[in-house]
């Protein structure tokens, strides 16, 4: 466990170090848009273990990902695939990093919970059942 969010402790995550350059350059592109969040993402990277994607093992979701997850508030399960924005297509199953979901979503593994907000600012605690890496 990492820095505290809310007095919780966050869960110790792990990135690809191309996908944190990338996501630290979008998220600072958008930031403007809305701060809250972007201030989110950001902290998700800078504590964040960024490592070469060879060092990442395959139960961490990273960019491409298709993750399993369960939103522990209301027992929904889903299943999407984490993409960069131009990627998106929520009807399709692909989410977006620049969703609130989606950067909780980003180097968790297996097993693992966040406490993390929707669009809405509501709080959900969000958490990964499956993780399968893109081929």
């Amino acid at each position: 466990m990492t820095k505290k969010k809310n007095g919780a402790a966050m869960p110790h995550i792990r990135m690809i170090d191309s996908e944190a350059d990338v996501l630290t350059e979008l998220t600072l592109q958008q930031q403007r848009d809305s701060v809250r969040f972007y201030e989110l993402l950001l902290d998700e990277i800078d504590r964040a273990a960024i490592c070469e994607r060879t060092r990442i093992p395959p139960d961490v979701v990273t960019m491409g990902s298709n993750v399993t997850f369960i939103d522990e508030k209301s027992g929904a399960e889903r299943t999407v695939r984490l993409v960069y924005p131009a990627e998106a297509d929520i009807s399709a199953g692909r989410m977006s990093i620049l969703t609130p979901i989606g950067a909780g979503l980003i180097g968790l593994s297996v097993g693992q919970s966040i406490n993390w907000p929707d669009r809405g600012g509501i709080e959900h605690r969000l958490t990964i059942v499956a993780v399968e890496q893109p081929a």
